[in-house]
């Protein structure tokens, strides 16, 4: 069973454990990059949980590598999101309340995105007009719009 995701919904479990997250606005000319969850094929940020023992640069530069193939160069941050009403059921049980810390990064080389196969069923660089049209979840999309909008701002919620 996937993990069930809330967001402002009066049906959304009680959070038992907070979750710290990084996903990284990379971009590349006038394009940024985005990955296809395979769980539930909504387009999003690369990123993921951060690991005991791993800095939030090293989690996300592993993060982007392992969902994307394209290696990055962290630049600044974008935002830092806590909202209480955005949780992850998982079926381990628990109830996730989302932190996530979003990075302004570049790409260093010139590799083609290309998805794990795992979490990721594609990775692509879009330009900011094609992002309207693809499925995001709200959350994301808010990130991801702040950051283009205003990358010279580090945004918080």
């Amino acid at each position: 069973m996937p993990r069930a995701e809330y967001y402002h919904s009066l049906s959304a479990p009680e959070a038992t454990v907070i979750q710290p997250a990084v996903f990284a606005v990379v971009r590349r000319e006038d394009q940024v990059l985005l990955v296809r969850r395979r769980d539930d094929l909504l387009w999003e940020l690369p990123g993921g949980r951060v690991d005991l023992g791993e800095s939030v640069v090293d989690a996300l530069v592993r993060e982007v590598a392992e969902e994307a193939g394209v290696t990055i160069k962290v630049t600044g941050v974008a935002g830092v999101y806590s909202d209480p009403a955005h949780r992850q059921a998982y079926p381990d049980g628990h109830v996730r309340q989302v932190l996530a810390v979003c990075f302004h990064a570049w790409t260093t080389g010139e590799e083609v995105p290309r998805p794990d196969q795992v979490e990721t069923v594609a990775a692509e660089w879009v330009t900011p007009e094609q992002v309207d049209e693809l499925a995001m979840h709200p959350a994301m999309r808010l990130r991801l719009a702040q950051a283009l909008a205003q990358p010279d701002l580090a945004h918080f919620s």
